[in-house]
Order: structure tokens, then C-alpha cells, then sequence
């Protein structure tokens, strides 16, 4: 058995002709192997970099999508408050047709005067100011949306069926009719459109029959 020398540190085998330092490994494989480790770091940032940007624009677009979805949620709550409002205003309105049907009767006859006067003056300028408008007058043409017809007949003076006379006004609030005009209309006579179409061709043969006339009458057109 061999006794170790304290203190005395065992060195590995230097082979002769080499010195200390050639045993010891070299660092530059470790060195040589950093910069392959910076790039697998930044592909790894670009591609979270790519992940963030892919999210960011989902998020954007699902907040569009919000928005826009909220603003037609408004113009739609706003639609219905008004419709909502009109129906009312026009559930109530509709019950005083029969006076204002009067007051106009009272007005054309000449009997609206004194304190009647004064009350139906009133009572026109609120529901106007609810959104009442009267709607209906002669010589305009017959609309089935907001005409009713009561009476027809035919009128040489007419090019299309035309609203002749208004037996009862009609009312709207807004877009919404509350009641059609009821009116008396009149249609072109039958066969009035073709004999106005006639009317030019008769006009031509006459004045050519008339020149026809004339040149007989000296003698014949004049020879150049």
C-alpha cells in the first residue's frame, strides 16, 4: 500500500515534449456554438411576435363586428320608439276625426264663428302639433294607397284618372295613414286617347288636300 502525501495533488501524465497548457480543452466549440443558439431565440420571438399580431387583428375585428352590431341595435331602438309613439299618437287622434269631419263641414258652410270658432282653431293647432296632417285636394291624380274611391265617372278633360272631388279628408301622422282620403275621381273618356292620336293624321291630309287645291286653282305648281 501507498501512503498519501498530505497536501500533495496527483497531476495527470503530461506526455514529454508537450506543455501544461495543451492538456487543459479549449472553449471554441462552445463559442462556435452560441450563434446558432440566437438564432432559434429570435425565431421563436417572430414567431410570437406573428401570434400576438394574428390575435390583435381577431380582437379588432370582433370589436368592429361589436360596434357596428351595436349601432344598428340603436337605430333599430330608435325606430320603434318612434313607431310606438306614432301609434299612440294616432290610437288617440283617430277618435277626434269625427269633430274635425265637423269643423270642416262647420267651416265650408260658413257657420264657424264666434267661441266654436276660437275651440276648433284650438283644437286644429294641437293635433297638428301631435303630428296630424290632412292630406287630399281636387285635380290630383288617384292614388290607391291613399285614395279611397267612392264615386266614378269619365270626363273628356282628364288624361288619367284623376280625383274630381273630396267628400272626405284624409289624415297621416308621419308615414303612417290614419284614414284615406275618400274621393270622387274621373277617368278619360273611352276612346278619347285614340281620337286625340287621329286628330294629327286628319290635320296633315287636310292641309294637303287644301295645297292640292290651290295649285289647281293657278294652274298647276310652277315649272322651274
Amino acid at each position: 500500500m501507498t501512503e498519501e502525501t498530505p497536501g500533495f495533488e496527483e497531476k495527470p501524465d503530461v506526455p514529454s515534449g508537450a506543455t501544461p497548457d495543451a492538456a487543459e480543452p479549449t472553449a471554441a466549440p462552445q463559442e462556435e456554438a452560441a450563434p446558432a443558439g440566437d438564432a432559434n431565440e429570435k425565431a421563436a420571438l417572430v414567431a410570437q411576435l406573428d401570434q400576438a399580431r394574428t390575435a390583435l387583428n381577431e380582437r379588432t375585428a370582433d370589436l368592429q363586428r361589436l360596434q357596428a352590431e351595436y349601432q344598428n341595435y340603436r337605430r333599430r331602438v330608435e325606430r320603434d320608439r318612434i313607431a310606438v309613439k306614432e301609434m299612440a299618437v294616432a290610437n288617440i287622434v283617430s277618435e277626434l276625426l269625427p269633430v274635425l269631419d265637423d269643423i270642416g263641414r262647420a267651416r265650408d258652410h260658413g257657420e264657424l264663428v264666434g267661441g266654436f270658432k276660437s275651440v276648433a282653431e284650438s283644437l286644429e293647432t294641437v293635433v297638428a302639433k301631435m303630428g296630424l296632417q290632412q292630406f287630399g285636394k281636387e285635380g290630383e291624380p288617384f292614388d290607391p294607397t291613399i285614395h279611397e274611391a267612392l264615386m266614378h265617372s269619365y270626363a273628356p278633360d282628364v288624361t288619367e284618372t284623376t280625383c274630381v272631388a273630396i267628400l272626405q279628408a284624409g289624415y297621416r301622422i308621419g308615414e303612417r295613414t290614419i284614414r284615406p282620403a275618400r274621393v270622387a275621381v274621373a277617368e278619360p273618356q273611352p276612346g278619347a286617347q285614340t281620337v286625340k292620336a287621329e286628330e294629327p293624321a286628319e290635320s296633315a291630309e287636310a292641309a294637303d288636300a287644301a295645297e292640292s287645291a290651290e295649285d289647281k286653282e293657278n294652274g298647276g305648281p310652277e315649272e322651274g
